[in-house]
């Protein structure tokens, strides 16, 4: 437990060392992260504080060190994630979005562009992420999102009231929850969906690994079920845009080529597979 009564620029000193030792990524940034979430301020507030810690407010951030170290997401203890400029809450049994996966959203803005008032569908939404992108992206759609776990749809929901953003969410596998009369009528379908393997799920950090599985291991089969599921539910001409693991591009190309034309492979900045996009052929 760090001392009560340092300065919070020596806590966060020597939190630091304390993280590095014990093979935390980024300790200072971790430290800094923590103890904001602690004292209820942010960095410039750290740094501007010149009053110590009391006795209680140690023992807290210790906790939080302890339970860093012991492999629970950053995220899962200060309770939010910056995604696209904008603040969700994130809680434990709900995959935390990845700054990689805002390639997806830019995407799935970028392909709405030139649609007046369209439908766009998030499918598995987990925190709502890629949802509230969307609604503030084109405050004319109409978003809706769907997850098969109850405790990512009310989060999702309760992301969208706190953002002020129009997201309709829905409980259920893939699109089988939407409204009915939305069938063939939906302008975009965006996913990240789980597709890792379960040979990569064993190589990941205790951190990752603390996350529920199912949002993580599904290699390709997601993919599979949403191309069929999305070509019945899109309009002729609307896009199917799915995150895919770094070496699935082919994979799942082969997967859209029957029901998807214009299909393309987009690259992060790392220049890894990232995205894959297709659109619903016309008379099918």
């Amino acid at each position: 437990m760090p001392a009560p009564g340092l300065r919070p620029s020596d806590v966060i000193r020597r939190s630091a060392d304390y993280l590095a030792r014990h093979g935390v990524e980024s300790p200072r940034e971790t430290a800094e992260a923590l103890l904001a979430h602690v004292l209820q301020t942010d960095r410039v507030g750290l740094y501007a504080r010149s009053k110590g810690l009391d006795t209680a407010t140690a023992k807290r951030f210790g906790r939080a060190l302890c339970q860093r170290c012991g492999g629970v997401p950053l995220q899962y203890l200060t309770g939010q994630q910056d995604f696209m400029g904008l603040r969700l809450r994130v809680i434990p049994g709900v995959f935390v979005p990845r700054p990689e996966t805002e390639v997806l959203a830019d995407e799935a803005i970028r392909l709405l562009s030139g649609t007046t008032d369209p439908v766009a569908v998030d499918v598995g939404t987990g925190t709502g992420a890629l949802a509230v992108a969307m609604a503030r992206g084109r405050p004319d759609a109409r978003v809706l999102a769907t997850d098969v776990s109850d405790r990512a749809v009310a989060l999702a929901a309760e992301n969208a009231r706190v953002l002020g953003l129009p997201v309709e969410v829905f409980e259920g596998s893939l699109l089988s929850p939407l409204p009915p009369e939305l069938r063939g009528t939906i302008d975009l379908v965006v996913s990240n969906p789980p597709y890792l393997t379960a040979e990569e799920i064993e190589t990941l950090p205790p951190e990752v690994k603390a996350e529920p599985l199912e949002a993580l291991m599904g290699d390709t089969d997601v993919h599979r079920r949403l191309s069929v599921e999305a070509a019945a539910w899109l309009r002729p001409g609307g896009w199917l845009v799915m995150e895919i693991g770094a070496e699935q591009g082919a994979e799942v190309r082969a997967l859209l080529a029957g029901r998807f034309a214009d299909i393309e492979v987009i690259r992060d900045l790392a220049g890894r597979e990232r995205v894959i996009r297709g659109r619903r052929r016309h008379g099918d």
